[in-house]
């Protein structure tokens, strides 16, 4: 399932659109607290879809009907770009275990590139609930390999991915290489460039979001 979340108007595409513009990108943290709205717009979203168990909770005046998650699930990201978008996350899950993956695009001479992966931190995932966020979404090479290094601590339940900005390739990489995963995007864009970068897109969303990389 694809959700595209500026397909309804909200305050969300205000977001959208502030780290689209070139002009407010030059803001590096206003960049990465929008990056973190757009997370927990996704995050309450998806919290519509999870179980909840009923319960009772004692007030000062009495006792009232209450629920709450049945499972708190997994959070996940690519690092660097995905940090504020986990943040995000969190803020919403805030009681949920965490993983982390490194992985990144080492490009060739003449223009291609592969993905290199050398970081995988996470609690067990078997049965668990699986969100992953990646701020841009382009080939989707680096997310499924993500993926795939994910399920070495066991095979989720469920998978949602949440993108800031998507692209119509990179959602039909995922879409083959995991079916049942939800996406969950701040925006769809329709195509990447000869670099495999998303047009319109935004650029690069870890330099706007830290600064330029020396390398990689």
């Amino acid at each position: 399932m694809v959700t595209n979340l500026s397909a309804q108007y909200s305050v969300l595409c205000d977001w959208i659109t502030e780290i689209r513009d070139q002009t407010t990108q030059q803001d590096s943290l206003r960049f990465r607290h929008n990056l973190e709205r757009i997370a927990e717009v996704a995050a309450y979203e998806i919290s519509k879809r999870l179980a909840y168990t009923d319960g009772q909770v004692t007030t000062p005046l009495g006792t009232a009907a209450g629920k709450t998650l049945t499972a708190q699930p997994v959070l996940a990201t690519i690092l660097r770009a995905g940090i504020p978008m986990l943040s995000g996350l969190g803020r919403i899950f805030d009681q949920a275990g965490q993983a982390f993956v490194g992985a990144y695009r080492k490009h060739r001479p003449d223009g291609s590139f592969e993905i290199h992966l050398d970081y995988v931190s996470c609690p067990p995932l078997e049965g668990q609930i699986l969100i992953l966020a990646d701020p841009m979404l382009a080939t989707g090479a680096s997310l499924v390999k993500a993926l795939h290094a994910l399920h070495g601590q066991g095979t989720p339940a469920e998978i949602h991915v949440v993108a800031a900005i998507a692209a119509t390739p990179g959602i039909e990489t995922l879409q083959t290489a995991y079916p049942k995963a939800s996406l969950w995007a701040g925006d769809v864009d329709p195509v990447l460039n000869d670099r495999g970068y998303i047009i319109p897109g935004l650029g690069d969303a870890g330099d706007l979001a830290y600064g330029p990389k020396t390398s990689g």
